[in-house]
C-alpha cells in the first residue's frame, strides 16, 4: 500500500466523510464539527514568492483560511504592514490573509500544507517542517523542478517521511497557471495527482474556486516531469523572443518550431522515464507548456528572452529576483540521459547554457536536430 493510500484509508476508517469531504467525527456533537471543518479547510502556504502569494490570495478572497509562511524578513513586514508583497507581488492586496515566520505556527491545525517553493529549497524546509506535521495533514508539492541531484522533488519528500515514521500523503499540483493572473482572477486551471487517486480527487474538490478550477489524476510522476520539462522548453522559446528584439532570426514562427519540437522530444523522454502519456495532454502537460513559453509573465520565457538578446546566463539569472527554474532542469535533464543522442533538443540547449553555443547557434540546432 502506498503513503498516500495508508494516510487516505487511516483517516476514513477513523471519521467518516460527508459530502464536501471534511473529516466528521460522528461520535462528537455538533459544536465539534466546524472544528474538524476548519481543520481540514485551513491551508499552510509555505513560501510566499509570486505563485505561493498569488494562490494565497486566491485562496483566502474565497473565503477559504491561510496562513502564509515566509523566511523573508522584508515579505513579512510588508505584508503586515501594508498587507501587500511589495517585494514579489506589489499592486495585489492580500485581504485575509495571515502570515508568520513561524513553521510551526503555519502549520498547526492545517489540512493542506502546499511547498510553494524553489526546487533546490524546498526539501531543506521540508526537513525543518516534518517534526512540525500532525497525522492526516496533506503536503502539495508545488515546485515546478527537480530535486538536487535530479531526484524528483516529490520522491525526495516521501523518503524524507518514511525515514522520519510519517506516514502523510504527498500530492502534487501543476498546470497553466501564471501567478498574476491567478491572483487578479482570471479563470485558471490545474491538475492535482497523488499515487492515490482518491486524495487527489478530495483535494481538487477542497482547493477549486469559482476562479480556480482544480482537477485530479493519479499519475504525480508524469505531472512532476511536465512541470520540470515545460520549463526547458519556455527557455528555449524565450531564445526566439530575444533574437527578434535584436534583429535576429526570433519571431512567432521560429518560437511555434522551437514548441513543437521540444514538446515531441518531451513526450518521448519523459514517456521513457515513466511518465503516463495522457499527462502530456492535460492541463499539467501541454497546457503549462503553452502559457509557460508565451506569457510574457513567464520566468523561463524571459531568462531565454535576455539570453537571445545577447546576454550571458549570469547577466540573465542576474536581472531578477525569480528563480528560473528551467536552467537547473536542462541541466539535472541532460544528467540523466545514457547518450546526447536520446535528447538533442535538452543537449543543445544545455550547450547554450554552458556558453558553447551563441542564441543563434542554438535556435538552429533545436529544430535542425529535431526534424
Amino acid at each position: 500500500m502506498t503513503v498516500c493510500s495508508l494516510a487516505y484509508w487511516t483517516l476514513v476508517f477513523q471519521f467518516p466523510l460527508d459530502w464536501r469531504g471534511v473529516l466528521m467525527d460522528t461520535d462528537q456533537g455538533q459544536g465539534d464539527t466546524s472544528a474538524k471543518e476548519q481543520y481540514m479547510n485551513k491551508i499552510a502556504v509555505l513560501g510566499l514568492g509570486n505563485f505561493g502569494t498569488a494562490l494565497a490570495r486566491n485562496w483566502s478572497q474565497h473565503g477559504k483560511p491561510v496562513h502564509g509562511w515566509t523566511v523573508e524578513q522584508e515579505v513579512y513586514d510588508t505584508i503586515v504592514e501594508s498587507g501587500v508583497n511589495s517585494k514579489y507581488f506589489a499592486g495585489f492586496d492580500l485581504p485575509g490573509l495571515k502570515v508568520t515566520m513561524g513553521l510551526a505556527e503555519s502549520v498547526r491545525d492545517a489540512g493542506v500544507v502546499a511547498l510553494a517553493l524553489p526546487s533546490h529549497v524546498v526539501l531543506s524546509v521540508v526537513d525543518d517542517v516534518i517534526v512540525h506535521l500532525s497525522e492526516g495533514q496533506v503536503l502539495l508539492d508545488l515546485a515546478k523542478g527537480l530535486a538536487p541531484g535530479g531526484q524528483l522533488v516529490s520522491r525526495a519528500i516521501h523518503e524524507k517521511l518514511d525515514a522520519a515514521g510519517k506516514s502523510n500523503a504527498v500530492a502534487v499540483m501543476t498546470g497553466p497557471t501564471i501567478a498574476p493572473e491567478l491572483a487578479a482572477g482570471v479563470l485558471t486551471t490545474a491538475l492535482v495527482a497523488c499515487e492515490d487517486e482518491a486524495i487527489a480527487s478530495r483535494l481538487a474538490g477542497e482547493l477549486t474556486t469559482p476562479t480556480f478550477t482544480i482537477s485530479h489524476a493519479g499519475d504525480p510522476l508524469g505531472i512532476e516531469l511536465w512541470g520540470a520539462f515545460k520549463n526547458v522548453i519556455a527557455l528555449a522559446c524565450g531564445m526566439s523572443d530575444g533574437l527578434s528584439l535584436v534583429g535576429g532570426l526570433g519571431g512567432d514562427n521560429l518560437k511555434a518550431a522551437i514548441f513543437t519540437a521540444g514538446f515531441r522530444e518531451g513526450c518521448n523522454l519523459l514517456d521513457r522515464l515513466g511518465a503516463g502519456r495522457e499527462t502530456a495532454l492535460s492541463p499539467a502537460g501541454v497546457g503549462d507548456l503553452f502559457v509557460t513559453a508565451t506569457s510574457p509573465h513567464g520566468r523561463n520565457r524571459r531568462t531565454g528572452e535576455l539570453l537571445g538578446s545577447g546576454q550571458n546566463l549570469e547577466e540573465a539569472l542576474g536581472s531578477t529576483v525569480m528563480v528560473s527554474e528551467g536552467v537547473r532542469a536542462t541541466r539535472m535533464f541532460a544528467e540523466r540521459l545514457e547518450t546526447p543522442d536520446e535528447a538533442p533538443f535538452v543537449t543543445t540547449l544545455k550547450a547554450c547554457l554552458d556558453g558553447e553555443l551563441q542564441a543563434e547557434q542554438c535556435v538552429r540546432q533545436l529544430i535542425n536536430k529535431n526534424r
